[in-house]
C-alpha cells in the first residue's frame, strides 16, 4: 500500500464526519498505510479533551490508532510551523512517503517547498481520489465536504471553494 503521512489537521477533519458510511477515517485507513509522529497524537490527545466536534472528531481518530503507524522524530526548532506538522513533515520525508496529508490552507506553499518526494494532498483532495476510485460517489464526496467545511469553518476558504467546485463537474 502507499505510505500516506498525516498531521493533526487533516486527520481531525476526516474524524468530522464519523456518523458517515462509509467515513473519510476508514477509507483512508483502508487504503493507505497511515504514519503519524508521537507530536501528532500528543496534539490529538489535547483537541480529545474538548467537548466539541473537534474533540469528538479527534477521539474517533484515537480510537482507531492500532489502524496507524506511530514514529518519534526529531523536531527542527527553528521550522515556522507547529509541533505536529513540523514532526510530520519530518516524518514524511525520512520515510520517503508518497502522499503528505494537511489540511493547513494557509501555509500550503511553506510545506509543499519542505517536503522533498512526497506528493502533498488535502481532506478535499483525497475525497477527490476516493470519488475517482469509486470509493464514494461524487454526491457523497460533496455532502462529505460540505459537513466537514462548516465544522471546520472553511466556507470562506477559496482552496476549499475550487475543490468543491471540481467535485461539482464530476
Amino acid at each position: 500500500m502507499v505510505a500516506l503521512v498525516a498531521d493533526t489537521s487533516a486527520l481531525v477533519s476526516l474524524g468530522i464526519v464519523s456518523n458517515s458510511d462509509p467515513t473519510p477515517l476508514s477509507l483512508c485507513f483502508t487504503h493507505y498505510d497511515v504514519f503519524i509522529p508521537a507530536a501528532v497524537v500528543e496534539e490529538l490527545q489535547e483537541i480529545a479533551s474538548y467537548d466539541d466536534q473537534h474533540g469528538q472528531a479527534a477521539t474517533a481518530v484515537l480510537d482507531r490508532t492500532t489502524e496507524l503507524t506511530v514514529r518519534s522524530v526529531d523536531l527542527d526548532t527553528e521550522f515556522p510551523l507547529d509541533d505536529g506538522e513540523n514532526a510530520a513533515i519530518t516524518l514524511a520525508n525520512e520515510i520517503d512517503a508518497t502522499l503528505f496529508l494537511c489540511d493547513e490552507f494557509n501555509r500550503l506553499g511553506l510545506i509543499h517547498a519542505s517536503l522533498v518526494d512526497t506528493r502533498l494532498v488535502t481532506t478535499p483532495t483525497l475525497l477527490s481520489v476516493f470519488v475517482r476510485t469509486e470509493q464514494l460517489t461524487p454526491e457523497k464526496a460533496r455532502t462529505l465536504l460540505e459537513n466537514i467545511s462548516i465544522a471546520r469553518s472553511w466556507n470562506a476558504n477559496s482552496y476549499v471553494q475550487r475543490a468543491r467546485s471540481l467535485l461539482e463537474d464530476v
